[in-house]
């Protein structure tokens, strides 16, 4: 937690609301999201309860498996969640766009870094214009999808215990959503809790953060309504767990009521319809509650790198969908050791652009690492625009020094690279740190952003007088290690992992 989260929790105590700790949306919201509620059965692993889903807050199908326990009613549950969720991910299949390789861009990050621009021929893509976006109440209901994925995706369309051909893919697209949900900033498969987390800071702990009504309590209403919220028959809970009172009271004997009752007989109808009514009844008030999320998390303007990060979740949803149309396996049970070091590497990098770009996004986000000293916001007091030196090749080359005045606490040893908000095209590197009167001063050698000239143009460098932030949270190169092929996994890691091939084992019940 940074120390404006800390500040902002303290204050919503003291103010009895929460607190703003964002002033942009740093999550993109799609104009047709769809909104799944998932229960679970208490005590038993991945034995679905019910769901209601949508993608209109007046219009939501219940889903509901009257006998939780019973392997035939479950699988019948995800036939019928497939054909909600299924056709909201199809709906995006339609619109492509060429998306050409940005060379230009990638020219001027490479000048920028003092390095030689890339060559050749880079060849555009195609993707689709939109995605699927799925809301979950809280980090509950995205592993909920998660192990309903990793359970169904290996199901078989015959044979033993044949499922509908639905069922499997519903299970690939779910863990496709699922691992997009492990990349920071990715918004196909969102929890809301975690979007309000990272807008509004309350007066509770992390933890009581992870209830949706106690939360929306804070940012509409106070303590008051969070209290509230902790009353199950006020606030059913969120799910995937339901309140241990209703599982006693209300479901459990409805349940025995179903078993009871003779298969196919309007007893075991009425059983079922009252099944669906109580479960209807601990989902309705979540349903809402989402809507209302989304509502307040709406009014925000979205931040400047939010679009590109859906255009990431683009490209790897036109990628999935071309690898299960293109008759490619389901993912695998486990990651073998090198796929694993590629993926931890892959989310490092995604991190450290995340974590840049929310703080070039956001001033409230850039504070928290000012007051740490890994930013910095003052006055430009001093400019050498002419100064040359010999690069690493004995070639002059401009570099201009800018000496800014700050009273901001700076903590940024002597060749770290910075970047001005305001000048991303332009890197920095600090040659200095000097205590002046009221503050720092920060020597700054500027690189980038001048063209070719001896002399740089007007407004290429910064002026006297000119008020600048720079920030050492840049969006890193996380270094690659050198990995071997799959196949040459070493012995030490497990050895190549062996291709997956179908066995009778893929009928029983996963529950990793």
């Amino acid at each position: 937690m940074t120390a404006i989260a800390s500040f902002a929790r303290a204050r919503a105590v003291a103010t009895g609301r929460a607190q703003p700790i964002a002033t942009v949306r740093h999550v993109h919201l799609s104009p047709r999201p769809l909104v799944v509620v998932p229960l679970a059965l208490a005590g038993e692993a991945n034995a679905p309860l019910a769901a209601l889903a949508g993608t209109h807050p007046d219009a939501a199908d219940l889903l509901v498996v009257p006998q939780p326990r019973n392997r035939d009613l479950r699988l019948a549950f995800v036939a019928e969640l497939a054909g909600v969720v299924l056709p909201y991910i199809h709906s995006y299949c339609y619109d492509v766009e060429h998306v050409p390789r940005p060379a230009r861009q990638r020219a001027e990050r490479s000048e920028a870094r003092g390095q030689a621009a890339p060559a050749g021929n880079w060849p555009g893509r195609d993707r689709f214009t939109g995605a699927p976006q799925v809301l979950v109440p809280n980090p509950g209901g995205v592993r909920f999808l998660a192990l309903l994925g990793r359970s169904t995706r290996f199901r078989r369309t015959t044979g033993r215990y044949p499922v509908k051909p639905d069922v499997p893919v519903l299970g690939r697209w779910l863990t496709f959503l699922a691992d997009r949900a492990e990349a920071p900033g990715s918004a196909t498969l969102l929890a809301m809790t975690d979007a309000l987390a990272l807008h509004w800071a309350t007066g509770q702990s992390a933890l009581e953060d992870q209830n949706l009504a106690s939360v929306m309590g804070w940012i509409d209403s106070g303590p008051g309504a969070a209290r509230l919220a902790e009353d199950p028959s006020v606030w059913p809970p969120a799910g995937p767990t339901t309140d241990p009172a209703f599982d006693t009271e209300v479901l459990a004997p409805a349940i025995r009521a179903y078993d009871r009752a003779e298969p196919g007989s309007p007893a075991q109808d009425r059983a079922r319809a009252a099944v669906a009514d109580a479960l209807r009844g601990q989902l309705e008030p979540t349903w809402r509650l989402m809507w209302n999320a989304l509502d307040r998390l709406r009014k925000l303007p979205a931040g400047a790198s939010v679009a590109d990060r859906w255009a990431a979740d683009r490209t790897a949803f036109t990628a999935f969908r071309e690898h299960v149309v293109g008759g490619g396996p389901p993912q695998g049970r486990r990651d073998g050791a090198v796929a694993s070091a590629r993926r931890l590497n892959r989310l490092e990098r995604q991190l450290a652009d995340y974590e840049a770009a929310r703080a070039f996004d956001d001033p409230l986000v850039l504070a928290a690492h000012r007051v740490t000293g890994a930013a910095f916001a003052g006055t430009v007091v001093a400019v050498d625009r002419e100064r040359r030196r010999d690069n690493a090749n004995g070639t002059p080359v401009t570099r201009p020094l800018v000496t800014v005045h700050t009273p901001d606490p700076v903590h940024l040893a002597a060749g770290t690279e910075v970047v001005a908000v305001s000048r991303r095209n332009q890197m920095g590197t600090v040659l200095a740190t000097t205590p002046a009167a009221g503050g720092i001063e920060v020597t700054l050698e500027l690189r980038g952003g001048m063209g070719r000239a001896r002399v740089p143009p007007p407004g290429s460098v910064p002026a006297v007088g000119d008020r600048l932030c720079y920030t050492s949270v840049l969006a890193a190169d996380v270094p690659t290690p050198p990995l071997p092929d799959a196949d040459r996994t070493p012995w030490t890691h497990g050895g190549p992992p062996a291709p997956y091939q179908p066995t009778d084992d893929d009928d029983g019940e996963d529950r990793e």
